[in-house]
């Protein structure tokens, strides 16, 4: 699908945005999103024992759309307290290497440098579900969650009818029925994105978090914490199957500040996890006049 930046119905007159009154103005030079991911090596290491692995990547968006990039990985350690009674026993290794259809994979115990650059190949703007817009446009969302679902809904369902078409050649036996039976999740998605993602105003925050926890097949999982220890509501998003794999997602959000803090995701295939596409993901969102660069160790 291709990614462009549009002006959405009603949000731009002759040329000027229209601000409503719900509008949040920047607070800071950058909107900036950290996400650490902690999963499984997919693979066994070593005389046989599982590594976990964890990684931190963040983005920095200017109120004028500009974006920049940062990621390093933070190194494996052993999974489990079998795993690591294993890896002693093997000598306690701080790399690994290994080939697999035909690529290295290189293993540390330790950080990487990591990298920061500025984004190349995507326009200026917010991405927002499968355009990009403008900071005036995220500040014209819907700020009654009835309201906000219906666009959503809308948004999800021309994204579907795109990908039926595009299914046409690339995949012919797929069928719009094969994006459809997922409607609901794919707008509990789209309504979750709006807590973290973009800069949108708080009353923006609230209704999508409305939208997120009334959504069909989403249940409430009551308090919970995440692995910083940070506390949140938790919610099970509705359940996706395909051809023997089985998606099972939930998501821990303060109430509060309206704010994504994680992400759990749990893969199998066939009943058996699939690791390395299972996992955690923590998020912290918000301003700051800090400059992008590369992502610290933690």
């Amino acid at each position: 699908m291709r990614f462009t930046l549009t002006v959405a119905a009603g949000l731009l007159f002759a040329g000027v945005a229209a601000v409503p009154a719900s509008a949040d103005a920047p607070e800071a030079a950058y909107w900036r999103v950290e996400t650490t991911y902690t999963s499984t090596h997919p693979r066994a290491v070593g005389s046989g024992y599982h590594l976990t692995q964890r990684s931190v990547s963040t983005e920095w968006l200017s109120p004028e759309g500009k974006s920049w990039s940062g990621f390093r990985e933070l190194g494996a350690r052993p999974a489990t307290k079998k795993d690591e009674a294993a890896w002693r026993a093997d000598g306690s290794p701080t790399t690994w290497d290994y080939r697999t259809e035909g690529m290295k994979v290189h293993l540390s115990t330790q950080p990487g440098k990591g990298s920061v650059q500025a984004a190349k190949g995507r326009p200026n703007g917010f991405r927002l579900g499968e355009r990009y817009v403008t900071y005036q446009q995220l500040q014209a969302l819907p700020t009654e969650a009835e309201a906000l679902k219906k666009q959503l809904t809308a948004e999800v369902k021309t994204w579907i009818d795109e990908a039926a078409e595009e299914a046409k050649t690339t995949a012919p036996k797929a069928t719009k029925n094969d994006w459809l039976v997922n409607l609901d999740r794919y707008v509990a998605r789209r309504a979750a994105e709006l807590l973290y993602v973009n800069p949108v105003p708080d009353k923006v925050r609230a209704a999508a978090y409305q939208v997120l926890k009334t959504t069909k097949g989403v249940s409430d999982l009551g308090r919970s914490k995440d692995p910083l220890g940070r506390s949140g509501q938790k919610l099970a998003l509705p359940v996706s199957s395909a051809k023997g794999s089985v998606l099972k997602q939930q998501l821990l959000v303060d109430t509060t500040a309206m704010t994504l803090l994680a992400e759990y995701t749990d893969l199998s295939d066939g009943g058996k996890a699939m690791l390395g596409k299972s996992g955690v993901k923590t998020f912290k969102a918000g301003w700051t006049d800090d400059k992008p660069a590369v992502p610290g160790v933690s």
